[in-house]
């Protein structure tokens, strides 16, 4: 049985465009872009802050290490410059222990006199061109 006629002139049916459909669809579309872009940045910020936290410790232990490096260093020169190893190298030198009579101490007199001395001094003139 038949139930259409084979040769009917059917037009063609054109749907017309939904244009708050599309704007829906655009404005989805940016939304999602904007919170995939927010994960991204995200997820970058944290990394950083990672990798950040691993260049401080690899900072935090060399400080260490150099500060104990220096301690071990201080401690050295205060065994080199120590009286009881600078003297033989100093004789080795010829230089021979002060005596009393090489000293001279200063006393409230002399402190009196060379500040007095220096406020007797008269101001140098500035240079001419």
């Amino acid at each position: 049985m038949k139930r259409f006629p084979e040769h009917q002139p059917n037009a063609k049916i054109r749907r017309t465009r939904d244009t708050t459909a599309l704007s829906r669809l655009a404005l989805l579309l940016f939304c999602g872009f904007v919170l995939a872009g927010g994960f991204v940045f995200a997820a970058k910020q944290h990394f950083a802050a990672v990798q950040y936290g691993y260049k401080n410790e690899s900072l935090r232990s060399e400080r260490k290490k150099l500060i104990e490096e220096h301690q071990m260093l201080s401690l050295e020169k205060e065994k080199v410059s120590s009286p009881a190893r600078l003297e033989p190298a100093a004789r080795k030198l010829g230089l021979k222990p002060a005596t009393s009579g090489q000293m001279a101490s200063l006393n409230s007199t002399s402190d009196h006199e060379v500040t007095k001395a220096r406020s007797s001094e008269k101001p140098r003139a500035a240079p001419t061109r």
